[in-house]
């Protein structure tokens, strides 16, 4: 099947954005499907995530976690469009990226991501996503500016990964998310309006949402939400994936994502 892939499919390149707590190697097993299809990919650590050397302390800003993204897309040649791909929290990354660079992006896709846009602003967002939100279990918050201020960094509890973000991944999935999952800075609304208001730059990207059907942590009656408040080209599904899309239901993400950067470009 690969060989196939790699006759019938040109050269695509893949850049690859994880979501909150973790890093580039959420990623491996599409990494290596979309490379044995003889795609191009890379998959980035955002700031102070995964092997990323600062740390979350060190975050002043949302934009400033995004900065890996921003420094790559700068470094792309002038005539290369990528397929950008961004998961959960990553779907925040790669709009940013949408509105700075419109011209190096072929095709956008939302894996179960938060999906902003300019009639769907980040504090709408927000207040939707907390309003659904459930128990949040033994998800750690920490409260660096002391406990009568807001939190300062959140990470996924064991139990409310294994629970609500892995459920239908393999256990040694879960294993490895539990061992290499950092903090992740939170940024008040206001920081995150500033960086992400979005323009016709944004809208003149090709869109696609994957709905990820057993996602517990962005149901998918919040992805329909997303969908009908900011309707992008396309909507894929995916049946039978948690919320780690990339771990749960590999195979079919990697389907996917080829015949999608196949159609639009």
């Amino acid at each position: 099947m690969a060989s196939e892939g790699r006759q019938a499919n040109p050269v695509k390149h893949y850049v690859l954005v994880h979501g909150s707590c973790h890093g580039a190697w959420s990623w491996y097993k599409i990494v290596a499907l979309l490379k044995s299809s003889g795609h191009k990919v890379t998959a980035l650590d955002l700031a102070a995530s995964g092997i990323n050397p600062k740390q979350v302390g060190d975050l002043r800003s949302i934009s400033e976690y995004f900065q890996p993204l921003r420094d790559f897309m700068e470094s792309l040649p002038a005539d290369e469009r990528v397929v950008l791909v961004g998961h959960s929290l990553g779907g925040l990354a790669i709009s940013q990226a949408m509105e700075k660079f419109p011209e190096k992006v072929s095709v956008a896709v939302f894996v179960t991501a938060s999906m902003p846009g300019p009639t769907l602003n980040i504090s709408t967002l927000n207040q939707e996503s907390l309003r659904r939100q459930g128990p949040l279990l033994d998800s750690q918050f920490t409260y660096d500016n002391g406990p009568n201020n807001p939190p300062t960094t959140f990470t996924f509890g064991p139990l409310f990964s294994s629970l609500n973000v892995y459920q239908l991944s393999p256990t040694e999935d879960l294993a490895l998310g539990t061992m290499l999952m950092r903090p992740l800075r939170l940024f008040s609304e206001e920081d995150m309006s500033k960086d992400l208001m979005l323009s016709k730059k944004y809208a003149s990207v090709k869109r696609v949402f994957i709905i990820s059907e057993e996602d517990k942590l962005a149901k998918k009656d919040f992805q329909l939400w997303m969908i009908e408040e900011n309707p992008p080209d396309a909507v894929k599904e995916i049946k039978g994936s948690d919320h780690m899309v990339m771990m749960s239901q590999p195979k079919e993400l990697w389907v996917h994502l080829q015949a999608i950067a196949e159609k639009y470009s």
